[in-house]
């Protein structure tokens, strides 16, 4: 398959985060051909239940390439045109998997050796994928993640702060809200003294934002509330210490934190050359930190992932292959 074919073939195998096997079996068959026709060799990294990672490796690898094999939902499939391949992963990340094959493929046409693919499930939720693949690094000095950056080397990306926050209160007759206390006016008002907290911003990565996500509560329009439910997203930019303290302060004691996780804000290397950008989204690059120092960097936009237009171009899925081939041999040759 040629570039296109396969960012076409990879994007039609449904792996919404939990569902990755049919795609790592793909990839595990994909490279183990790839394997046996150059001397590499390839294994799954048992992660949960039907999910592994798939690594691969040629020699002792000294530059591994990494991204993840999930997708977020709702699964769609693939169509082309004369700019673009569509469909659900098109550019998150599943363009940046085929641009990362089909680099390794010419460096290993080139007499290559010392370089490795690692690719990841859970991305999309809990990182379950990168956390166990940390557990077993491989000795690599640098790890090239894909996210969908326009080919544009991330020398920085956003933390992320998640909170999944409880209210409980007492039913009641709406007639006589008196009688009762709503769940869901505690949780409005502490969500208004969340958003009054004062929240720090950096230099290079811009403000901290907040997202209330999702929220839920009650039984029916004519009962007072007895529980209400939030789930809160915040962009962090640095440490979160000092703040995180008033931030629970101001959520109160009526407020029960049910759930709690945070992945830390990054500053990455650059290489000259190569154009720069700031991302304001996560990625596993925190959860890798034992293979080596990170590089970001990946074809298409984040402005279109987890949309109904998700897409990427064929000119920089043409680029990443060259892009990351390019990356391999600099870190390799210490340029």
């Amino acid at each position: 398959m040629d570039l296109f074919e396969l960012t076409q073939a990879l994007v039609d195998i449904d792996s919404t985060t939990g569902r990755e096997r049919a795609i790592g079996d793909f990839l595990f068959d994909y490279l183990g051909a790839l394997a046996a026709r150059t001397g590499g060799r390839v294994e799954r990294m048992a992660v949960a239940d039907d999910r592994s990672n798939v690594f691969a490796a040629w020699g002792e690898p000294d530059v591994v390439l990494s991204t993840h094999m999930d997708t977020v939902p709702p699964f769609f499939p693939s169509r082309e045109d004369g700019e673009h391949v569509w469909g659900r992963g098109a550019c998150d990340t599943k363009g940046g998997i085929a641009a990362m094959l089909k680099a390794i493929e010419g460096l290993l046409g080139e007499g290559a050796s010392n370089v490795g693919l690692l690719l990841v499930v859970g991305e999309e939720t809990d990182s379950a994928g990168a956390t166990v693949a940390n557990r077993q690094p491989r000795g690599a000095k640098y790890l090239i993640n894909g996210e969908p950056t326009e080919n544009l080397l991330a020398v920085g990306g956003k933390g992320a702060l998640y909170l999944d926050l409880e209210a409980e209160g007492r039913m009641a007759h709406s007639a006589y809200p008196e009688l009762g206390e709503s769940a869901i006016d505690k949780l409005l008002a502490a969500l208004a003294r969340l958003a009054a907290v004062p929240l720090p911003s950096d230099p290079l990565l811009g403000e901290t934002t907040v997202n209330v996500g999702t929220i839920a509560g009650g039984r029916a329009a004519n009962v007072v509330a007895d529980r209400a439910r939030a789930e809160v997203m915040i962009r962090t930019v640095g440490d979160t210490t000092a703040w995180k303290e008033r931030l629970f302060a101001a959520l109160g004691d009526e407020i029960h934190v049910a759930r709690t996780s945070e992945v830390p804000a990054v500053r990455l290397a650059s290489l000259p050359g190569f154009p720069t950008t700031i991302v304001k989204y996560t990625s596993d690059v925190p959860r890798l930190t034992a293979w080596g120092q990170p590089f970001l960097i990946g074809p298409g936009s984040i402005h279109v992932a987890h949309t109904p237009e998700e897409r990427v171009p064929k000119r920089q899925l043409v680029e990443a292959v060259h892009l990351y081939s390019e990356m391999v041999r600099r870190l390799q040759s210490g340029r």
